[in-house]
């Protein structure tokens, strides 16, 4: 019998308990944060801003709950629509609604690849509910599945800001509120990740292993493009963005490993993989969001979001720097810190399904790995550079000379999510095992034994090492020096004046990154003399840049094809009404002709 509606209206599970404790994690550090990031707006505007922010999150948790495709898809829309108003929300800026126009775009492409889908799985269902579904998944012909595996790929991969999908995400997040952008980047494009989970592999069963290979092909590429964009951007926020990108291919190379040995019967490596995924994504939630709320409060004392503008914040914002660095030792997968665990595992994840596997699956998983590693160190240079340009060295404008430390709730959400990336790395030994039993829930298969020893013991023995080594230097400094020690000014090579003109600036640390990847970023320069005489040069500009290859080798190319077809479509609305009657006849005909052959 054929239902239309849903009888599953709620479901809860490991899964939804795990995403629920996530948007916990990062939504209520982040709402403490508005109080204080809102504090000098008009109360119009804070009342708004809050009304939408719960919409936000509401809509978010009841995605996670939801326990059929027709609720999923009304709740995702929702999420969808109070984004985008809150990316909008400083609607006066032409940035703004330009951001707020290219993701209103991507994600509704990207839900229309849901509905797809979602209307195809009913059709062999005969009911929306995710029992109904699983059930009729093993009747699917193997191209219909196919189809419904790629349509729901890319419904959730443009939410995700997967590559090439991605093109959103750098210019939504600079423009919204900075709290918005640690809830968007921490938990919302997550949400999209618990989509695929959910349906590649608790419903859609069983899942071949080229759905899997693909998941992995796609993050590798997510993981490399985010990390090497992210290094030429010098905007703090779209730079952060970028590493978003880069995160969620992270995420989705243990995701990927997941279904690709799941299918292969390795069950051990698809559960430690999808142990890698979940800690990470959890991981990435936490400094990720911690480092766009430390974001907020620099454009909050400062009103800059160009680091080579800024320089010398470590002193007037001790707290703020703090917490960034913890957050940029996360995100750089540091010891013992958070993003060491879960890298860690989707390591361990790629070199025990290497030993598992023969040839070609054997060389795929190195490459994986090597990738992964790369851009972990990527990741180290990028906020080598974003760390030191920012707080480091003497302040490079007025703006960030004047710039003093944000207040006491601002302060509270960076603390609620530094101290959690901290407990996440040290505590792996307690924190791990619970993440496993949700992998293998997921997984359905609770019996498998996998080792996390060495992700438990290894952050635990740094954390001594280095709290050891800290407390000899500092004995030594305060009890072994001999006195009459006179301290004095750093060597600066001669130079007996420096000021921040002398310093080393994002440009050139990122110089030698852009010549390496040069192949794919396609720098350009333009130099520029100026002069008060023919023989005199008074200044000289020097300007570098690098192309977005998938905006301008794909999506301006498609943008003007479709303008160029609107105009074309256009010749059909004349304004003559004689011709409209005639479509409306022309149209009841064939109407009529389909319904006499059917």
């Amino acid at each position: 019998m054929i239902t239309f509606l849903p009888k599953e209206f709620f479901l809860f599970d490991s899964l939804t308990i795990f995403f629920f404790a996530v948007i916990g994690l990062i939504c209520i550090p982040s709402a403490i944060f508005s109080i204080g990031y809102l504090r000098e707006e008009a109360l119009k505007k804070k009342l708004i801003s809050w009304a939408l922010l719960a919409a936000f999150i509401l809509s978010m948790c009841f995605v996670v709950i939801s326990g059929n495709l027709f609720s999923f898809l009304i709740f995702w829309e929702l999420m969808s629509l109070t984004s985008y108003f809150l990316v909008v929300l400083d609607y006066k800026h032409e940035k703004s609604i330009r951001a707020g126009t290219i993701y209103l775009v991507m994600t509704h492409i990207g839900t229309a690849c849901l509905m797809a889908a979602f209307f195809i799985l009913y059709n062999y269902a005969g009911s929306f509910d995710y029992s109904a579904v699983k059930e009729a998944a093993f009747a699917l012909p193997p191209n219909i599945r196919n189809i419904i595996f790629l349509l729901l790929f890319i419904g959730f991969a443009t939410k995700a800001g997967v590559v090439p999908m991605h093109i959103w995400l750098p210019y939504a997040h600079p423009q919204a509120p900075s709290y918005v952008s640690s809830i968007m980047s921490g938990v919302m494009i997550k949400i999209a990740v618990y989509g695929m989970i959910r349906f590649f592999v608790m419903l859609l069963l069983p899942a071949p292993a080229w759905w899997g290979a693909v998941i992995l092909v796609f993050g590798i590429i997510s993981c490399l493009v985010g990390v090497i964009y992210a290094l030429m951007d010098h905007d703090l926020k779209k730079l952060l963005a970028y590493h978003s990108v880069e995160n969620i291919g992270i995420i989705l190379l243990g995701v990927g490993a997941a279904i690709f040995f799941a299918a292969r019967g390795v069950i051990p490596v698809a559960a430690l993989a999808m142990c890698a995924a979940l800690y990470h994504l959890v991981n990435h939630a936490l400094f990720k969001g911690l480092l766009f709320l430390c974001s907020g409060s620099v454009y909050k004392a400062t009103g800059l979001r160009n680091i080579e503008k800024m320089g010398g914040l470590i002193k007037t914002m001790p707290a703020t720097a703090l917490f960034f660095l913890i957050g940029a030792m996360g995100i750089s997968a540091l010891p013992p810190l958070n993003g060491f665990v879960s890298e860690w595992l989707t390591f361990q994840a790629f070199f025990s399904g290497a030993v598992e596997s023969q040839g070609a699956v054997r060389i795929f998983m190195i490459v994986s790995a090597a990738a992964l590693a790369l851009t972990g160190g990527l990741a180290a240079a990028c906020f080598v550079k974003a760390f030191g340009i920012t707080f480091l060295a003497l302040p490079r404008s007025a703006h960030a000379r004047e710039a003093k430390e944000t207040g006491f709730m601002m302060k509270t959400g960076m603390a609620l999510l530094a101290v959690p990336v901290v407990i996440f790395g040290v505590g792996a030994g307690f924190i791990a095992p619970v993440i496993l039993r949700v992998s293998r829930a997921v997984l359905g298969v609770q019996n498998v034994e996998v080792s996390l020893y060495l992700a438990s013991v290894l952050p635990v023995l740094i954390a001594v090492v280095v709290l050891g080594t800290a407390l000899a230097v500092f004995l030594w400094f305060r009890f072994g020096l001999r006195t009459g020690q006179v301290r004095y000014n750093t060597w600066d090579c001669g130079y007996y004046a420096l000021d921040s003109r002398t310093e080393y600036t994002a440009t050139a640390f990122s110089k030698p990154f852009r010549i390496a990847f040069s192949f794919f970023l396609l720098p350009y320069h333009k130099s520029e003399k100026m002069r008060d005489s023919f023989y005199h040069v008074s200044k000289f500009m020097y300007e570098t840049h690098t192309t977005l290859v998938f905006r301008k080798f794909f999506y301006e190319p498609l943008v003007r094809l479709v303008y160029s077809f609107a105009w074309k479509v256009r010749k059909l609305q004349p304004g003559s009404i004689h011709l409209y009657i005639l479509y409306i006849f022309i149209t009841l005909v064939g109407l009529i002709a389909l319904a006499a052959i059917f």
